[in-house]
């Protein structure tokens, strides 16, 4: 049974930072896709970023290019999204998700198989 834990959401003024972090047990974590997305109320969930943990490489949405990193820690299960210089249309519930396997698209939730509760940030 794979759980993804998040942490790291909350309010923060605009051009502030945020760390988020996701850690997810069992075997699913290796060689996949983890990440987050972010939905706004009345939106769809969108992609934000994401990182191979096998190699470590990211993806990120155009939208937060140069502004969010991600990184991993494969001892701990673990991946960060560091939020940097904020906005407020940043405002969003923010998902962590697991593909747990093959990904085809980074960006596109269909290809992710675990999902965490959510964790909230607000910009102001």
């Amino acid at each position: 049974h794979v759980q993804l834990v998040e942490s790291g959401g909350g309010s923060v003024q605009s051009g502030g930072s945020l760390t988020l972090y996701c850690s997810a047990s069992g075997a699913a974590y290796s060689n996949s896709w983890m990440g987050w997305f972010r939905q706004r109320p009345g939106t769809t969930r969108e992609a934000v970023a994401s990182i191979y943990t096998g190699n470590g490489v990211p993806f990120f949405a155009d939208s937060v290019k140069g502004r969010f990193t991600i990184a991993r820690d494969n001892a701990k299960n673990t991946v960060y999204l560091q939020l940097n210089n904020l906005r407020p249309e940043d405002t969003a519930m923010y998902y962590c998700a697991l593909s747990g396997g093959y990904c085809y698209t980074p960006s596109n939730a269909p290809w992710y198989e675990y999902w965490g509760q959510g964790t909230q940030v607000t910009v102001s």
